[in-house]
């Protein structure tokens, strides 16, 4: 076992963990925010996404142990600080970039670091920043328009696919 300290969506925690641990693991079950999906333990579908050190990553394929010191926020960290829904969620709500959820925590996360990065981006860069990302349901048309009004532009003329 190896004790690991980091801050989680501003909290510091500490906790033991055995080497193999992934943090999808140490967040879900360690932590109980299980808002961080793990839909197929690959890197592939992107459920999983979560900010380390500003950064998204998977967290089905990272050790919570190389992780020690690190800053993390999940899904539950990226509302606003009175509880209400970030502009991102709330644009995916008002946008209908949602169906079953099970992939919306990792489609908003990565969203965020898409729009940290590139605050104005057009609808090809939203369709290629999210190809780590795998929707069963949608077909991802109101998650780019979702995307898309979270930064600020207007979505009206983006036509139905």
């Amino acid at each position: 076992m190896t004790q690991v300290t980091m801050t989680v969506n501003g909290k510091t925690v500490t906790r033991d963990v055995e080497g193999r641990t992934l943090l999808a693991e140490f967040l879900r079950e360690g932590l109980r925010l299980t808002g961080t999906h793990v839909g197929c333990d690959t890197s592939q579908c992107g459920a999983c996404v979560v900010h380390v050190n500003g950064n998204a990553i998977k967290s089905c394929t990272a050790l919570a142990a190389d992780l020690d010191g690190a800053s993390v926020t999940t899904i539950e960290g990226m509302a606003n600080p009175d509880g209400s829904l970030s502009v991102i969620q709330q644009a995916f709500q008002d946008h209908h970039g949602l169906q079953c959820g099970f992939c919306t925590p990792g489609m908003v996360m990565s969203a965020a670091a898409l729009l940290k990065e590139n605050p104005k981006p057009t609808e090809a860069e939203v369709r290629a920043y999210l190809e780590g990302n795998i929707c069963r349901c949608t077909g991802y048309h109101n998650i780019v328009k979702a995307i898309l009004a979270a930064s600020g532009q207007d979505v009206g003329a983006i036509a139905a696919e």
